[in-house]
């Protein structure tokens, strides 16, 4: 019989998170208790915050089922495993939907996960190669996660930073948020040795370090994190405004179109739509982006990226030759 409620407590929870009803007489025997304890057990759950439906019936049965709030989850090691590595493996890459809640889940995981489960994560990544990359740089998880845990945590944090052109310098921050533009990670943080607010791309960032030192927050200059690396980008001239017109539908090109380019604007009509979106990427790289979509377009604006939309499609019509 377990005698210890707390242990008990998250058995009969982690049986509850298996997508099954459990008959009351099922559970008492798995935990070794009276059914009468199984309902008082049930009742705690409730209090905590877990919604335990009942069913009626001669044996009643226990069903854990959605609720208002996301209560916490309780993992095995294969869960844990799946997850961390799933996590790790989209956050080596800017990739779209993968954001910074995702990272500080990732944070959160493996600051609990037993050494066991850690050097299992890691070597199943390690042996492991995707079919194909993200189009970003690669970016170790661990220099993610620490930043996340610095953010979260609103702990200063010391790393080391190569600029775009290779000088190399140690920074000590004040971590406000991580960004992702859909291709590359960036640290909106407080330079404390410049006395300023910074944008560092994460891939250019080097032995980042938790100081334990505290800090409250400043007040960004901007409205969002988004907003203010927007604008550093548009101030160093690492962004541009392309404007796109797509020969379909608003909501069909939308489904298609990563979301860090924006959602298209529709035109009088209805059948073709309008894209203005702040770039950060190289215009040989968007043209390349664009005509993967399926649609036909037309970009009035910049001018480089017309370029590149004309020189792709000669490229193109010269590899396809006359067929043969």
């Amino acid at each position: 019989m377990t005698t210890d409620t707390p242990a008990r407590l998250l058995t009969l929870l982690s049986l509850l998170q298996t997508p099954r009803e459990w008959p009351g007489g099922e559970l008492a025997e798995r935990l070794g208790v009276s059914r009468r304890t199984v309902r008082r057990d049930i009742d705690r759950l409730r209090e905590l915050g877990y919604p335990v439906r009942a069913s009626m019936g001669a044996d009643g049965g226990y069903r854990l089922v959605a609720g208002k709030a996301m209560p916490p989850l309780v993992l095995d090691d294969e869960e844990a495993v799946a997850i961390a590595v799933g996590l790790r493996a989209g956050a080596g890459h800017a990739v779209a939907g993968v954001d910074e809640a995702s990272v500080r889940a990732l944070a959160k995981l493996e600051q609990v996960l037993p050494s066991r489960l850690r050097h299992r994560v890691a070597t199943l990544q390690a042996a492991t190669t995707p079919l194909t990359s993200g189009d970003g740089p690669s970016i170790a998880p661990e220099t993610l996660t620490v930043m996340a845990s610095t953010v979260a945590g609103r702990e200063r944090l010391r790393f080391a930073y190569r600029a775009g052109d290779g000088t190399g310098s140690r920074r000590v921050t004040e971590p406000y948020r991580l960004v992702s533009t859909g291709r590359r990670w960036y640290l909106v943080a407080y330079d404390l040795g410049r006395d300023d607010w910074r944008t560092f791309r994460v891939d250019r960032v080097s032995d980042p370090f938790p100081t334990g030192a505290r800090f409250t927050p400043r007040e960004l200059p901007t409205g969002s994190a988004a907003e203010y690396l927007r604008r550093s980008m548009q101030r160093r001239g690492d962004s541009y405004e392309a404007v796109v017109v797509f020969a379909a539908p608003a909501p069909v090109v939308a489904a298609r179109l990563p979301a860090w380019l924006g959602s298209p604007e529709p035109t009088a009509d209805g059948t073709s739509c309008v894209l203005r979106a702040t770039v950060t990427d190289s215009p040989e790289w968007l043209a390349v982006r664009l005509a993967m979509l399926g649609f036909d377009f037309r970009v009035r604006e910049p001018a480089a990226l017309v370029a590149c939309v004309r020189e792709l499609g000669a490229r193109l019509s010269r590899a396809a030759g006359d067929g043969r």
